[in-house]
């Protein structure tokens, strides 16, 4: 059964991003899709869904083709720079409000 995920349209085309990113680091490193998928534990049919951005496939399976492709300290760049949260952060600090 195939989950209908609603996304906006510019997390969609975030979403194509972050799978055609995947590709070409898949490419560049002159990595079959079979091999890929292999070492990423998934389906060669998931390895396509996560190149095409699929927002139907789990986190896990990004996870694991970035892991397969030793990108997983990539995935902890995500909101490192959370310049707003730490701004909220701050203000609520000196203020003194929770």
């Amino acid at each position: 059964m195939k989950k209908d995920v609603l996304l906006y349209p510019r997390e969609r085309r975030y979403l194509v991003e972050v799978g055609q990113q995947i590709r070409l680091a898949r490419l560049r490193r002159r990595i079959s899709c079979d091999l890929c998928a292999q070492k990423a534990k998934i389906s060669r049919a998931t390895l396509w869904k996560v190149e095409k951005g699929d927002p139907s496939v789990s986190m896990g399976a990004y996870l694991s083709v970035l892991f397969a492709l030793h990108l997983e300290r990539d995935i902890l760049l995500l909101a490192k720079e959370d310049r707003e949260g730490h701004e909220m952060q701050d203000t609520k600090l000196l203020t003194g409000k929770q």
